[in-house]
């Protein structure tokens, strides 16, 4: 088994190789506006690191969100692409179960990320292995009440102090998380999520409502 992980649902562009048992190369860069020209260059990276080619590749991780629009789709259509050439399957993955299982926190917690407009993408989880509930998004002071007193782990805690003070590592994503849960779930005979985004909500480009069709004449 060796497995590709990649996930940009966050600002971290991060990739890693799982060979089933443990992380072989992992590459992250945090950069919100430079998903598309990052990737890539992480994934050659990571191969090269691990003296591999992509074909030697089994199985693709992605993380499916939730996450912006442009940032998230970046990386599903790589791996959706990677997929199709390599004739390998793509198994999706919450990318803030990622995040939980990074944090390794046995007890519960909630996990949230910078969704922007002053938002956060959150879920609560029984432990690091296990999501309570579905992912939502929320203004951090509307939540903060019901959330009182359990640690945060995810950048929303980093930037909304006020709302959750408990805040616990890590702050990014890591696909070599990411890709590990993968593993497990494998070995397990787990399902995946469908490779489809996580978006909870409507990209910022619409067309204007009072938009008017001008047909020729």
């Amino acid at each position: 088994m060796l497995l590709l992980a990649v996930d940009t649902a966050t600002p971290a562009v991060t990739v890693a190789l799982h060979d089933g048992t443990s992380v072989v190369a992992e590459s992250r860069q945090v950069d919100a506006r430079r998903h598309g020209e990052l990737l890539l260059p992480a994934v050659d990276r990571v191969l090269a690191e691990a003296g591999l080619a992509l074909d030697a590749v089994t199985d693709l991780v992605v993380g499916v969100g939730p996450g912006p629009y442009t940032g998230l789709r970046v990386g599903l259509v790589t791996a959706a692409t990677f997929g199709s050439v390599l004739g390998v399957p793509v198994h999706g993955l919450c990318t803030l179960d990622g995040l939980a299982y990074a944090s390794g926190i046995e007890e519960p917690f909630v996990v949230a990320t910078d969704a922007r407009r002053k938002e956060v993408y959150w879920a609560r989880y029984d432990d690091f292995r296990t999501r309570a509930g579905e992912p939502a998004v929320d203004r951090p002071g509307d939540i903060a009440e019901q959330l009182s007193g359990l640690p945060v782990v995810g950048q929303g805690a980093v930037l909304y102090p006020e709302a959750f003070p408990e805040a616990r590592g890590p702050e990014h994503q890591s696909a070599g998380a990411l890709a590990a849960l993968a593993a497990e779930k494998l070995a397990a005979g787990s399902e995946f999520l469908p490779t489809t985004p996580l978006y909870l909500r409507r990209p910022d480009a619409q067309v204007p409502k009072n938009y008017k069709v001008v047909t020729p004449k």
